[in-house]
Formats: structure tokens, sequence, C-alpha cells
């Protein structure tokens, strides 16, 4: 039962308490790819760009709270990444942990999260470690995200690709029965198909930005999902790269949380898009 109530107490430091959504600026990005542009270095500078624009949390891997944690101002909430891989690797698809729910504790993390790909060769051994990391979060009273990406060679064998609804729904049922409490997935591409994901995942659904779009797009992109029953968005290099980090978490934070049509958003933060 003391488990229970951690989840529920760590989970108001990154789901809005009014709206139940939240904003997740994903910085993990420098484990698999190395300091890519707006990670090179001051990882510290970043935090609080994204921190000031209203976003509910940042998600990273330890080097988050040793090199970048916001020492002043508006908090924001800290989730940490236990898995990974490198771009270097002979099969990238495959996540490994590197760190675990206990020494995330230690840290000061209001949650874990974990990078999961249907489909590989190697997806029986990473279902059987959100099994056990679910289990672990459990008994901690951690809350738990899984990055859930339907990703590999069944996919491609099957005709699919990682955005279709077919095999994205499945990717976020599977982390639901798991005892997920966040699924961060793809977007399907239209409301109607994200609707059925939403419908068929016990668990909030949040979305992934992938490669770096348009800004225009990937607010019209937020909107959409809100509008199909998705309780937030976790965007990385669509934040971090840009040209206001700020005031794109501003205009994110007022359509996920205010409900603003992409034009109202926009002219209310001076976007340039």
């Amino acid at each position: 039962m003391s488990g229970y109530f951690g989840k529920s107490i760590r989970l108001e430091r990154i789901m809005d308490r009014n709206t139940r959504k939240t904003i997740i600026i994903p910085l993990d990005h420098g484990l698999t790819v190395g300091p890519i542009k707006g990670l090179e270095s001051n990882l510290g500078e970043i935090v609080n760009k994204i921190a000031e624009g209203g976003a509910n949390a940042v998600l990273g891997h330890i080097g988050i709270p040793l090199y970048a944690h916001r020492k002043y101002g508006q908090d924001i909430g800290l989730i940490l990444h236990l898995s990974g891989s490198t771009n270097l690797s002979p099969n990238p698809n495959y996540k490994v942990l590197t760190n675990n729910v206990q020494d995330a504790m230690k840290m000061g993390a209001d949650c874990v999260s974990i990078h999961i790909n249907l489909g590989t060769d190697t997806d029986p051994e990473m279902l059987q470690t959100l099994g056990t990391l679910s289990r672990e979060c459990r008994e901690w009273g951690m809350p738990l995200l899984a990055m859930m990406y339907p990703r590999g060679e069944k996919i491609v064998k099957d005709g699919k690709d990682e955005y279709d609804v077919d095999v994205v729904k499945i990717a976020a049922r599977v982390a639901a029965e798991l005892g997920v409490d966040i699924v961060k997935t793809n977007w399907t591409g239209d409301i109607d198909s994200f609707k059925e994901v939403v419908k068929g995942c016990m668990a909030p659904v949040i979305i992934a930005g992938g490669e770096k779009r348009g800004l225009w797009g990937i607010l019209e992109i937020t909107k959409a999902s809100i509008d199909a029953g998705g309780s937030g968005v976790a965007y990385g290099r669509n934040v971090f790269q840009a040209d206001d980090p700020t005031a794109v978490v501003k205009a994110l934070a007022l359509i996920v949380h205010q409900g603003y049509e992409v034009e109202e958003a926009v002219r209310e933060t001076n976007l340039s898009v």
C-alpha cells in the first residue's frame, strides 16, 4: 500500500493535477548519438529554458541530475531514464538497463523510464526487463514511463511501419498490461487512428516527437493528439533544437493544458513558425 501512495505523490510532480496531462522534454539523446545540436555542452542551460516555458518534467540519464539539476527558480520534474544503447552498437534497437530504481530514488527522481522496441529479435529480453522493472517500481512507489515503439525486423516483414495504428496500439497495450503508469509511443497520423490507441490502453498515452519537424506541424500534431484523448507530449529535438525553446514549451503548454488552438498559441507566444 505504501508503494501506491508513493507513486501517487510522485506522479503529481510530473502530471498536471488539474488537467492530468503532461509536457515532458527528453534530453537522453547524448547516450545514443552523442553531443548533438542543443545538447553539446551546458545541459543546465537548456533545462532552465525548458523549465521557464512551463514543462512538467525533463527526462534523461544520470547526467541530468549530476550536471544539469535546476538549482533555482521554478522547479521541474525529473524522469531518470534507466535503459539505452548507442548508435555505434551492432544492434542499436536492443536497449539494456544502465541504472536501477533504487539509484533513481537516491538521485531525487520523480519517475523512471525505459525504452522498449517491439518486433526486434531482442524484444523477449526487453519485455522481461520491463516486467521486472515494473514490479520494482510498484515495490518502491516509483512511477514508470515506458517508451513503446513497434520497431524492428518483424514489423518490416509484416508490411507495417512504426506509425501504423495496428502495431502502435499493440505496443501501447503491452505497456499497460505490464503495469506501466505512462506510455509514450508514436503518433499514428490522424485523430481517428490515435483514438484507437488511447481506447485500447488503460494507462495515459503521450506522443513522441520523433525526428525534428516544422514547428507548426508539431503544434498541430499536439492539438490533434489531445483532441484524440491523449495525455500529453514528450518532445526532444523539436524543443531543444528550436531557436527559442522557452517559447515553444509555452505554446505547447497553452495547447496541452489550456486547450488553445494552434493559431491562438502561436499568437500568444509570438512564435515565428
